[in-house]
């Protein structure tokens, strides 16, 4: 049997440290993962659903976007996955009467793990101007409402919407044409905090915002960088890819501020050999970097190889870099300009040991690199990313098997979101081939990316506010600034499966929104209805939920949008045409409809059948071609940049906890990381913690420092607990969602606009 909601939030105080595990995954990954699956699902329940997970007949996990193999697994998840999955398809429901009895003062009381354990949302509810407590409302009254107020605005621009990594493929594209057909671009999404700054960077330089790896080039590498990244705990199922890749006979260096279990041992549940035989040892060399010290660590790797070129020609691979390259003088002149003293000051790590991973580096016949957030949500992001491109084309390791960038995203159809059009800054070529499509004129001017959208609802620019999925208010950075900005609009919209801390600070009136999940049985038309998604490496492949819904009458996030469309458009001029309800009733349509839109969609409904992926174009990747500015690929040459710590300061890093993903809170519990029964702890290097005048295990109050405008701006985050850890120096590590509150909205990278949520500046208070 299933378990019961909890009724009471995480009690802090019953907070254990112990000692952070070596290795990940194995036996107790799976009780964990079957654990919560079964307090969710129960037992039937959970076999039922668990095996569909990521199989071609099956649904898409609703966790990460690690891609799989052809060839797939009879249990095709990871541990994190099942809690994904088991999330969603819990029995738990939050009805009408849950939220009688519950009041928004009190929901905003309890924690977001409480929130988020609750359960299904079932049927739409407003929250009237004034009133307490939601109420239920008609489905035909909801999307009336909405209607009538995206109608009524003065301007366009004063709506923002919202989306999440979730959103499918088809509903995403419904998504941005309408917000176009309403005549803005106002499209802020979940990519402009996380890989905003890879997109930026591989855009300039290579000419496409995406990896050009595939699943199978990282089985062949000879050598993969995995940096500031933590696969064990944000993509597991990367961690077999990495195994195979290690029995073929490459190399792996990690690099992270953090010592990670699963990228020093990982013992595979799936095979005898990780279950009784030990596992496997991943990474043959691990370096501890300081936060912010990646971009020096890569303009080490470029520096120590252009020296070994200039000793004995043919390092550099030239035939490559003359017929495929811009800009190689540019770059060497920058990296022969920087000192290894600078670089050592700016890594933590010697010169000795940075020339020895720039020897594997050199050896190397295919390197790839793979990254995430703790290289993206610095101020020198962007910079960082086009030294690692830089590394990369100087021994021409991009456009063959075996080597290339590989951004590992996180929600399992971010990228795919991207690539249907969820953009703020759309190529003016996507808009031509939309408005020919649609008979229409869509919005060229740029609109608000997440952090200029935030910004607009805090000076009061913004009067509607709505999120296709998510949780933005426990995404965005500075906290109580967003809370302040959502509270200003007149209306705020959230298209859910369940309850999170963003239904419970709104806009002058609320409306949820119930919507089927991954996991659910879609009817609509007379059929079971697919939608798609795009992984990580640019495959797209369909997903089909079997559950019952959790109330009959649900509708889709897909049909929800097509209805809106119909309603919003009625009458409308300069509108986009189409059959909106057969749109809402058959999802064929609107892969038609992409097919014609998107380049690489072509007959894009035959290709899924069966459970088919197939691969989108990919210039470098599939034959070296570069649409830069050069037509070339370019290398960049970039002022070395790392963060500056005043004395008596720390440099703080929002991470999440193993039992989290985004912010989603599974568990009280950080297997890996020795931490259980509580979130509220900032990890902190033991002489640190002495030379600030602290103990460890104290509780103190991390206050943020940012130099705004108007002077020094402080932001606070209240009793966390001080635990001795292997960091850096100077550099300490906190979850998120409980720390974005620390994080300064106006400090943002370069370029991409990325929150810098890996370099906050704080100082530590002992409460009193």
């Amino acid at each position: 049997m299933a378990k019961k909601a909890p009724t009471q939030d995480i009690d802090e105080s019953k907070v254990t440290v112990g000692a952070p595990e070596t290795e990940a995954v194995g036996v107790p990954a799976i009780l964990n993962a079957m654990k919560i699956a079964v307090d969710q699902m129960g037992v039937v329940r959970s076999a039922r659903t668990l095996l569909r997970v990521n199989q071609k007949d099956g649904f898409d996990c609703p966790g990460c976007a690690w891609p799989e193999e052809d060839r797939r697994h009879v249990a095709e998840f990871c541990e994190n996955g099942a809690k994904a999955v088991a999330e969603e398809a819990t029995i738990r429901r939050v009805e009408p009467a849950f939220f009688a009895e519950h009041s928004i003062a009190e929901l905003q009381s309890h924690d977001d793990w409480w929130l988020g354990q609750q359960g299904r949302l079932t049927e739409p509810m407003i929250l009237d101007e004034g009133a307490t407590h939601y109420r239920p409302v008609s489905w035909d009254d909801a999307l009336a409402t909405i209607a009538d107020e995206l109608r009524g605005l003065d301007d366009p621009n004063e709506a923002i919407f919202y989306t999440s990594g979730r959103a499918s493929n088809e509903s995403a594209f419904l998504y941005q044409l309408l917000v176009r057909g309403l005549g803005t671009n106002n499209l802020p999404d979940c990519s402009n905090m996380c890989h905003e700054s890879s997109g930026s960077a591989l855009g300039e330089t290579i000419g496409i915002g995406k990896g050009t790896v595939s699943i199978e080039d990282i089985h062949k590498a000879d050598l993969l960088i995995v940096a500031g990244q933590n696969p064990g705990t944000n993509h597991p199922r990367m961690l077999s890819a990495l195994e195979k890749a290690k029995k073929n006979g490459a190399r792996i260096i990690a690099v992270n501020p953090l010592p990670e279990a699963g990228l020093m041992h990982f013992n595979n549940p799936q095979t005898p050999r990780g279950v009784v035989f030990g596992g496997t040892k991943l990474a043959d060399d691990f370096v501890q970097v300081r936060l912010g010290g990646d971009q020096a660590l890569f303009q080490a790797i470029g520096k120590h190889l252009l020296e070994k070129d200039s000793e004995t020609p043919g390092v550099v691979d030239r035939a490559f870099v003359d017929a495929h390259t811009s800009g190689f003088d540019e770059y060497a002149a920058a990296v022969s300009d920087v000192t290894w003293r600078e670089l050592e000051t700016a890594t933590g790590v010697s010169e000795g040991e940075m020339r020895a991973i720039a020897e594997q580096v050199r050896l190397s016949g295919s390197t790839i690199v793979c990254w995430a957030m703790g290289l993206t949500q610095h101020k020198h992001s962007v910079a960082t990313l086009r030294d690692v491109v830089n590394v990369l084309l100087l021994q021409g390791n991009i456009g063959r098997e075996g080597a290339g960038v590989c951004p590992v995203r996180g929600h399992s159809n971010v990228q795919g979101d991207r690539t249907v059009g969820i953009y703020e800054k759309p190529a003016a070529t996507f808009l031509d081939a939309l408005d020919e499509e649609f008979s229409f004129s869509s919005p060229r001017e740029h609109g608000f990316d997440t952090v200029a959208a935030i910004g607009a609802m805090r000076e009061g620019k913004a009067r509607f506010f709505m999120a296709l999925g998510g949780n933005f208010l426990s995404a965005t950075p500075d906290t109580a600034v967003v809370e302040d900005g959502i509270r200003q609009t007149n209306l705020s919209v959230q298209i859910s499966t369940k309850l999170n801390r963003s239904h419970v600070v709104t806009g002058r009136r609320a409306i949820i929104l119930p919507v089927l999940g991954r996991t659910d049985r879609d009817t609509r038309g007379g059929g079971d209805q697919r939608v798609t998604v795009e992984d990580s490496m640019g495959a797209v492949h369909a997903s089909r939920g079997r559950l019952e819904p959790p109330k009959k009458g649900m509708l889709s996030e897909t049909a929800i949008i097509a209805r809106l469309c119909a309603l919003v458009f009625d009458g409308r001029g300069n509108a986009p045409q189409a059959d909106w309800a057969a749109l809402e009733n058959d999802y064929s349509g609107i892969r038609s409809h992409i097919s014609r839109v998107v380049p690489g969609f072509e007959d894009y409904d035959a290709r899924i059948q069966k459970g088919r992926t197939f691969l989108l174009p990919n210039g470098p990747r599939d034959g070296r071609e570069f649409a830069t500015a050069t037509g070339k690929a370019m290398f960049t040459g970039n002022a070395l940049e790392y963060p500056r710590i005043p004395e008596g300061r720390i440099l703080l890093q929002t991470l999440r906890s193993h039992d989290q993903y985004n912010t989603t809170i599974y568990g009280k519990d950080d297997r890996y990381r020795g931490i259980k029964g509580g979130r509220r702890v900032v990890l902190i290097n033991a002489e640190d913690i002495a030379d600030l005048g602290f103990a460890d295990g104290e509780i103190v109050d991390l206050v943020s420092e940012w130099e705004g405008p108007e002077g020094l701006e402080e932001r606070r985050a209240e009793e966390f607990r001080l635990v001795a850890y292997d960091t850096p120096r100077r550099n300490a590590a906190a979850y998120y969602p409980e720390t974005n509150v620390l994080v300064p909205l106006e400090s943002i990278a370069d370029v991409s606009g990325t929150p810098t949520s890996k370099a906050v500046i704080v100082r530590l208070e002992r409460r009193t």
